[in-house]
Formats: structure tokens, C-alpha cells, sequence
């Protein structure tokens, strides 16, 4: 047997990768190089609080290297994973490259527009912290515009927020709007009223939440309506541009003016997953992601695991796994303890997820949970959205301020991070200012 101690490289700082240094972090005879092109671990399921001004990006971002500065065999390399060699085991940088014995792929996703790529400039994602940001400049910006236009069918666009897509993002999204519009900024300007502005959900199905039982999707919407959101099912998006977006609802075309889209539909593996793919000859489904077998590996690949929400792994049933944080923690820590076995010469059984439950959150006090055999709903569902989500935070310090942050809005509805930031601060109004 080598001394040489096994090199293990990890792309992706994410739930999965991060939880599978995590977890081989101190482990004798190994070495772990994780790579990311960001410093920093993103709690992703409160991106929306940031892009809403409830949170501030820091309050859900670790740097990586925090995280695991405990363990000496464990070092982080800020870069840009471009290539894989499989044959000699390398993997390619922008600026180099790294020998690996086993490689953890969990590189994450992005947003998927079905083809229409164009759409990505009038709509954003959200599945960074720049797209949070952006999210947030468009947001605040279009109270600010409203303030300022004459012109009331402009200053309408100006106030009309449309979200496509009505998964958990979605929803999550068009209460926290809801929310701004009606409570957090009332008040707060002299030319508008800001509960005149109009949040619009587009669902393609037949109801929002589709993986949730009925009756929670029932309820997650009767919560939205109450918020004053407009909740349209079976609306099948067509186009959007700057002037707004066009659907369909059976054979009736409709076109709103919206000066603010946002996209929370359709997700694609990341860029690498299709240099992957070419690499090791692995399939792909319709949305990249890589298809790997029981043990996360890729087929005829042993020595490389893909995993999170790059790849596509199934249920017992022959259900593909959702892209949700739950999945990738425990397939990170799964790899930790088949790599460990590996060393000693075993085998481990197959992945197998437990599902914990799913939970989306409405807006104050509104939230639905099912764990399977039973559900809740309503403030006893909010209740353990918060804490689990603050439980999954990664340190100590953003727990202490995310829950003095939600307590502080929780008391006084006011979100205290409604900065307009980014280059293009100041749209275009109509010239005949309001007077005031």
C-alpha cells in the first residue's frame, strides 16, 4: 500500500461538496482540495430574502475556507474549473490543473429558459447573489420610477411585478413582494400608493407547488391571494421583452405591461456538466444533468462522483431526486463515507435519500410543510420553516443574525437591506414630472 495519501478534489462549495469535506475533514491518509470560483458557501434557499431587502448577502454567505479551517488536510483553491482529462485524472483550471484519486463533482445549476435565452436579460434568476442583487436594484427601482412618472399607464408597468413560475422560488418570491408592496413600503413615498402595485404569478400546471399534496397547493394559494397576489394557472409564457410578457391560457393570448419580470422555472445542470458528460461519455437528461448510478458515481467511472443538483440520481420508486439542499447534504455526506470505505477496502450499501419533508414559505406567518405523513400549514408551518432553515445555516454567527434579523422584521415589517445598488440606478420616466 502507497503512503501517498489519497487525493481527493471536490468542485463545488455548495451543500454537496461542502458537506463531503465536511465530513472527510480530519481523515487519516487523505487529502481534499476543494475548488470553487466563488470564496464563499451560499445558503441558496434564502436567496429570495435577499433579493426582497429582508437580508443582507453576508447574513447567508460563509467563506469556504472558515468553514473547514479546522482541518489541516482539507485546502481551498479560488478558481475556474474549464476541462477534465479522465484518462490522466486531471482536472483542468483556468490556470492550471490538479491531479485527483477521486473526484466529487458538484458544480450546482442554473436557470434553464427553455431555449429562449434572450428572456434571461428582462427576467432574471435567482441562483446567486448577483442575481439577488439585480433582483433587488430591479425591484426597489421600479417604486422609484413609479414616484417619479406622469403617466399613469407607464407608472402601471412601473408597479406591476410578474414572477414566472410557481415552484417553491416562485411563490416564495411573489409573497415576499406582496409583502413589500402592501406592508414594508407603505407609506414610504408621496406620489404613489404602493398596495396599488399588482405581483402576478404565472404557473404552467394546473396549480402552484405541484409536488406538494393538493391541498397544500390549495392553501399556498388562498395564503398568496390574501397577500393580494394574482395567481393564474395553466399560463403558459410566450415572450418577454423589456415592455413586459405574453401568455397563454387554453387558446386566449394575453400580454401584460411589466417593467419587472422574474423567472423561478426550469433549471439546467451547470456549464461543466456537458464538458463532463463529453469527457466520460456519461448521458445526460434533458436538462444536463449528469445520470449516474446507485453509488453517485459515473457509469465505467468509479473514481468520479457527481452529485447535487448537477446530477441525476433517482428515488426508490425510479423518481428523479429534486434539486432541493436536503438531497445534496446527504449525498455529500454519502461520498465522505464511500470514499472512507473504499480506503479500508469495503463496499457501502446505495444511496438511498430520506425525505424529510418539503417546505415553502408564503409570507409572514403563512408557510406549508409536508413530511409525508401528515402536513401542516398556516403559522405552525412558518414556525418550522425558520427554524430548520436556521438550523442548515452553516455558522454559528449567520444563525445569530438571521434570527435577530427576522425578528427585528417579524416586530416591525420594515426589511432594513433596500439598497439600490449596481450601475443603472436611474430609469426612464415620462418628461411631465407629477407636481407635487
Amino acid at each position: 500500500m502507497s503512503d501517498s495519501p489519497h487525493r481527493v478534489v471536490i468542485v463545488g462549495g455548495g451543500f454537496g461538496g461542502l458537506y463531503a469535506a465536511n465530513q472527510l475533514g480530519g481523515q487519516r491518509g487523505v487529502e481534499i482540495t476543494v475548488v470553487d470560483r466563488r470564496n464563499f458557501h451560499l445558503f441558496q434557499p434564502l436567496l429570495y430574502q435577499v433579493a426582497t431587502g429582508g437580508l443582507s448577502p453576508g447574513d447567508i454567505a460563509s467563506p469556504i475556507r472558515a468553514v473547514l479551517a479546522r482541518f489541516s488536510n482539507v485546502r481551498v483553491l479560488t478558481a475556474e474549473v474549464t476541462d477534465i482529462d479522465p484518462l490522466r485524472k486531471l482536472l483542468i483550471l483556468a490556470d492550471g490543473e490538479i491531479s485527483y484519486d477521486t473526484l466529487v463533482v458538484a458544480a450546482g445549476a442554473r436557470y434553464h429558459y427553455f431555449g429562449n435565452e434572450a428572456w434571461a436579460e428582462h427576467a432574471p434568476g435567482l441562483k446567486s447573489i448577483e442575481d439577488a442583487l439585480e433582483i433587488r436594484r430591479r425591484v426597489f427601482i421600479a417604486f422609484e420610477a413609479a414616484e417619479r412618472e406622469a403617466d399613469p399607464a407607464r407608472r402601471a408597468a412601473w408597479m406591476r411585478f410578474v414572477i414566472v413560475g410557481g415552484g417553491p422560488t416562485g411563490v416564495e418570491l411573489a409573497g415576499a413582494v406582496a409583502e413589500l408592496c402592501h406592508g414594508t413600503l407603505k407609506g414610504d413615498f408621496r406620489a404613489i400608493d404602493t398596495r396599488d402595485a399588482e405581483v402576478v404569478l404565472l404557473e404552467g400546471t394546473d396549480r402552484i407547488l405541484p409536488p406538494y399534496p393538493e391541498r397544500l397547493s390549495g392553501k399556498a394559494r388562498t395564503s398568496l391571494e390574501r397577500l393580494g397576489v394574482t395567481v393564474l394557472t395553466n399560463a403558459m409564457v410566450t415572450a418577454i421583452d423589456a415592455a413586459g410578457v405574453s401568455y397563454l391560457m387554453g387558446a386566449d393570448e394575453t400580454s401584460l405591461e411589466a417593467r419587472t419580470k422574474l423567472w423561478a422555472v426550469g433549471v439546467s445542470a451547470s456549464a461543466f456538466a456537458q464538458v463532463l458528460a463529453e469527457r466520460t461519455g456519461a448521458s445526460t437528461d434533458r436538462g444536463g444533468r449528469i445520470e449516474v448510478q446507485e453509488d453517485l458515481t459515473i457509469p465505467d467511472r468509479p473514481e468520479i462522483f457527481a452529485i447535487g443538483d448537477l446530477s441525476r440520481s433517482l428515488d426508490v420508486a425510479g423518481n428523479p431526486l429534486p434539486g432541493v439542499a436536503p438531497v445534496a447534504m446527504q449525498q455529500g455526506r454519502f461520498v465522505a463515507r464511500a470514499i472512507r470505505a473504499r480506503l479500508k477496502g469495503r463496499q457501502i450499501a446505495p444511496f438511498r435519500y430520506a425525505n424529510k419533508g418539503s417546505l415553502a414559505v408564503i409570507g409572514r406567518n403563512a408557510a406549508v410543510a409536508d413530511f409525508g405523513s401528515f402536513t401542516i400549514s398556516g403559522f405552525p408551518a412558518w414556525l418550522a420553516w425558520v427554524f430548520i432553515h436556521i438550523a442548515y445555516l452553516v455558522e454559528f454567527d449567520n444563525k445569530v443574525l438571521v434570527i435577530f434579523q427576522w425578528a427585528w422584521n417579524y416586530l416591525t415589517r420594515k426589511r432594513g437591506a433596500r439598497l439600490i445598488t449596481g450601475e443603472e440606478t436611474l430609469p426612464e420616466v415620462s418628461p411631465d414630472r407629477p407636481k407635487s
